[in-house]
C-alpha cells in the first residue's frame, strides 16, 4: 500500500515540481524526518516541504482525495514526537517563516514555521516584542495555539491570548481566514481544524529588558527549594508587579544538581527591576547571578547554549492552585532524586491570568491563576528509562498532595494522556468546560476529520 501511495504521490508532484519531496529511498530522509525527541520512532510515509499557500491547499486536496493520512509539521520541538506518525505523509511547515508588522505596530502576522528565536529577532529589530517561551528553537505558532506559559505572562498574558487573527487551509482544501468560531477553536486546540499558514498576533512597544538566572546553593536541593517559596509567599503578600516573571527550575549542572529562578523583567525602568533582582536574590544564598540589561535576542541566544540537541523520553504536568508547604515538600523530595542526566529538568510556571481575561474567546481551560509543574523526563542517551520513570513517580507524588489543589485542567503540551485520546475524560482534561464545544466545532469545520492525526486527536470523540 505504501508503495502505491508513493507512485500516486509522485504522479502529483510532477505537476508540482516546486513542492520539495523526500522519499524513504533519499539520504536526507533520515535527517528531515527528524524531531528532538528520539523516542519518537515513527517513519512517514515520505515528506513534503511546500512554500506556497497554494502548494499547502493543493497537498490537502490530493491527500484527502487519495486517502493518505498526513501530520502537520510545525517549526520546532513538538515535546512527544507528534509531529510524525508511521505510515502517514509528513507537511513540513518549515518554509513559512515570514513577519510583518502591521502599519500600527500593534499586531504582526507570522508564518506557521517560525520559530521563537526567529520570530523575537525580526520584532527586535522594530523595538518590539510579543510573549515567547525560553527555548529559542521551539515553533511560536504552535506554542502559542495550545496556551503558551513564558517569561513573559505575568506582563502581557499567554501566549494564546495574543493571537488575533488566522488563515488556514480548511478540510475542503481552501484558503481561508478564520471566521470568530473557528479562531476560538483554534485559541487552545490549534490545528484540529485546518492547517495553519499564519496568525497575527499582538506585539509590544520594548526595547530593553533585564534577564538572567538566579543559582541558589544547592547542597541540599530539598530545603533550597522549601526555603525560597517559603520566604517568596511573604515577600509576594505585598504584590508582585506585573512586569516581573519568575519561573522556578532545577536541572544539572557541573557541581551537579542546582536549583535557581530564571528572572525576566520586561519593562524598560530597569532600575526598578535592578531592585527587584536583588529582592530576588535574597530570597537564598546565591552562587550565581547572571541578571542583567540585555535584549531579547541575546537572551534566546544564551538559553539555546543549554538546551540538548536530542532527547528520549516523555513528560509530565500538573496545574496547582497554590504552591502548598505540603506540595514543595513533595516537590523537594523528588529534586533529590533527580537523574544526573543533562536532559532531565524541572520548572514551575506561574500563570496570573485572571477572570477579567476573556474566556470566551478561547478554548484554552486553565483559566485561574495556577501554577504549571513542568517535569521533564528526558535523556540525552537511549537508556532514558531512569529519567522518565523518575517523571511518572514525581508526577504521582503531587497527586498524593491535597486534591483540593489541583486543577482539573492540564497543559496539553505536555500530557502524554493525549497517546490515549479514547480516554473518557481525556477532552474536558484539556478543555474543561470546552470540551463539548471543541466538538461541535469539528463537527462544523471537519466533519469528515481530514485533520484527524492532528493534536489532539478527537475521532473517538466524534
Amino acid at each position: 500500500m505504501a508503495q502505491a501511495q508513493l507512485a500516486t504521490l509522485e504522479t502529483f508532484l510532477k505537476d508540482h515540481p516546486g513542492i520539495k519531496y523526500t522519499p524513504p529511498s533519499s539520504p536526507e530522509y533520515a535527517s528531515n524526518r527528524k524531531v528532538w525527541n528520539h523516542a519518537r520512532r515513527d517513519n512517514p510515509l515520505a515528506i513534503v516541504r511546500p512554500e506556497s499557500v497554494e502548494q499547502v491547499s493543493a497537498l490537502v486536496k490530493f491527500s484527502r482525495s487519495n486517502g493518505i493520512k498526513f501530520t502537520i509539521r510545525g517549526g520546532g520541538h513538538n515535546l512527544q514526537g507528534r509531529a510524525i506518525a508511521e505510515g502517514a505523509l509528513t507537511i513540513d511547515m518549515r518554509a513559512f517563516t515570514s513577519v510583518k508588522v502591521a502599519s500600527d505596530g500593534k499586531t504582526a502576522t507570522v508564518g506557521a514555521g517560525i520559530l521563537q528565536e526567529e520570530l523575537a529577532k525580526s520584532l527586535w529589530k522594530e523595538g518590539l516584542a510579543t510573549p515567547t517561551g525560553t527555548i529559542p528553537t521551539v515553533g511560536y505558532v504552535g506554542w502559542a495555539m495550545y496556551g503558551g506559559y513564558g517569561p513573559f505572562s505575568s506582563n502581557w498574558g499567554l501566549g494564546v491570548d495574543q493571537i488575533v487573527a488566522a488563515t488556514i487551509v480548511d478540510a475542503s482544501g481552501e484558503i481561508v481566514k478564520a471566521d470568530d468560531g473557528l479562531l476560538k477553536g483554534i485559541r487552545g486546540a490549534g490545528g484540529v481544524f485546518g492547517i495553519i499558514l499564519d496568525v497575527s498576533i499582538r506585539v509590544y512597544s520594548l526595547k530593553s529588558i533585564l534577564a538572567g538566572v538566579i543559582i541558589y546553593d544547592s547542597q541540599n536541593i530539598g530545603k533550597a527549594i522549601t526555603d525560597y517559596n517559603a520566604s517568596y509567599r511573604e515577600l509576594s503578600k505585598d504584590g508582585i508587579p506585573s512586569q516581573l516573571t519568575l519561573q522556578q527550575v532545577a536541572f544539572n549542572a557541573p557541581p551537579g544538581r542546582v536549583f535557581g529562578v530564571s528572572f525576566m523583567w520586561s519593562s524598560e525602568d530597569t532600575e526598578e527591576g535592578q531592585r527587584w533582582s536583588k529582592r530576588i536574590a535574597s530570597l537564598g544564598k546565591v552562587l550565581m547571578n547572571t541578571i542583567s540589561a540585555t535584549t531579547i535576542p541575546a537572551w534566546f541566544s544564551a538559553n539555546g547554549a543549554h538546551v540538548p540537541q536530542v532527547v528520549y523520553g516523555s513528560s509530565r504536568t500538573q496545574n496547582l492552585y497554590e504552591l502548598t508547604p505540603e506540595l514543595v515538600e513533595t516537590i523537594g523530595k523528588n529534586l533529590e532524586k533527580l537523574p544526573s542526566d543533562h536532559g532531565t529538568m524541572f520548572s514551575i510556571h506561574q500563570s496570573s491570568v485572571s477572570s477579567a481575561t476573556p474566556q470566551s474567546n478561547s478554548v484554552f481551560a486553565s483559566r485561574e491563576p495556577h501554577f504549571m509543574l513542568e517535569i521533564l523526563g528526558y535523556a540525552t542517551q537511549e537508556n532514558y528509562e531512569l529519567s522518565e520513570q523518575w517523571a511518572v513517580d514525581f508526577w504521582k507524588d503531587v497527586q498524593k498532595t491535597d486534591n483540593k489543589n489541583l486543577l482539573g485542567s492540564t497543559y496539553i503540551s505536555l500530557d502524554t494522556s493525549e497517546e490515549k485520546p479514547s480516554q473518557p475524560d481525556t477532552l474536558s482534561r484539556f478543555f474543561g468546560c470546552h470540551a463539548d464545544e471543541i466538538i461541535e466545532l469539528k463537527k462544523k469545520y471537519d466533519p469528515q476529520n481530514v485533520f484527524d492525526l492532528t493534536v489532539p486527536r478527537l475521532k473517538h470523540f466524534m
